[in-house]
């Protein structure tokens, strides 16, 4: 597979970013008539993530933007990401991810939860009318990268130029060369009913020691069920892009997960297995104590796609 980008160009928009401490996650679909809104403020987006940040050069602002599959066509004329298609809906017999409305995803990600909130706020204003907002996420770090259930997070994503093969686009769809599929998930856990549990049966349904994040011998984890190998028997990769959230005054503790890949086939094949099983593995252990509530797939255009927008 041909390399999506040689070292050093720089096509795609800052999906490749280290994680940041603090991240507005928003979901909306565009109402009838405000296609050409919508268009206006993807186009200027880059300016906008720059007008907002530049007060703040330390403060790493950044800003990815994805489209989903029945927004494209209303948008942009002219060819489409070749393996963009809605989110497929998965129903166990025990567990659910549920396929939710969204035609516009952005992630919004700094060093500081002003920047986060100042380009959020102008984002909203600039769409309302046009767009309806499903869903709105405010995510933070939690201490040394861990999530709400106490272990540590994204521990097995790649970097550098593996990190670029594993979530931009390649030659293999040229004309979207240096884009990446999003696949954006919302994931509310049974707090209560995970510190019931010893910390050596936690420890179980992760496959990883707690404390130190040293990876345990333990089929049908959730490490092992998340792991999806190719034909050759090499680990198909993908970027975690995983965010605690959470209201203590309402209950609520959660994770937002966004897998950023070349192709939605590796991350969708890593569902079917949480969700569904397969042989010898699966369903994953942890969806007992994290239920899904939302489920969207959408493309994340090159950076200069973004710059001269094809005609509608």
């Amino acid at each position: 597979m041909t390399s999506p980008l040689p070292p050093g160009e720089t096509l795609s928009q800052p999906v490749l970013n280290p994680p940041a401490s603090v991240a507005v996650f928003l979901v909306a679909t565009i109402e009838p008539g405000g296609e050409a809104a919508v268009r206006e403020a993807l186009g200027s987006l880059a300016g906008l993530v720059r007008s907002v940040g530049f007060p703040s050069p330390d403060g790493g602002l950044g800003c990815v933007a994805g489209v989903g599959s029945r927004a494209w066509g209303r948008l942009f004329g002219g060819p489409r990401p070749a393996e963009l298609h809605p989110f497929r809906e998965l129903a166990g017999p025990r567990h659910h991810a549920p396929a939710t409305p969204g035609d516009l995803f952005f992630h919004i990600k700094a060093a500081r939860t002003d920047l986060c909130f100042a380009l959020a706020a102008e984002l909203v204003r600039r769409l309302r009318g046009t767009v309806a907002v499903r869903d709105e996420t405010q995510a933070f770090s939690y201490f040394d990268s861990r999530n709400l259930l106490g272990f540590v997070d994204g521990t097995e994503n790649p970097v550098g130029q593996a990190a670029a093969d594993a979530a931009l686009v390649g030659e293999e769809d040229p004309g979207f060369r240096g884009g990446s599929y999003a696949m954006v998930q919302k994931y509310l856990h049974d707090v209560d009913a995970w510190e019931a549990l010893a910390v050596e049966a936690q420890e179980k349904v992760i496959g990883r020691t707690k404390l130190t994040n040293l990876e345990l011998d333990a089929p049908g984890s959730h490490k092992d069920v998340n792991t999806v190998l190719g034909p050759d028997g090499s680990e198909q990769r993908i970027l975690r892009s995983a965010m605690p959230f959470g209201r203590p005054g309402h209950g609520e503790f959660g994770t937002y997960f966004v897998a950023y890949a070349r192709t939605p086939g590796i991350p969708e094949t890593m569902l079917r297995k949480m969700f569904l099983g397969g042989p010898g593995s699966g369903p994953d252990p942890l969806l007992d104590y994290s239920r899904a509530v939302t489920g969207s797939l959408f493309f994340v255009p090159p950076a200069d796609f973004l710059e001269a927008l094809p005609d509608a």
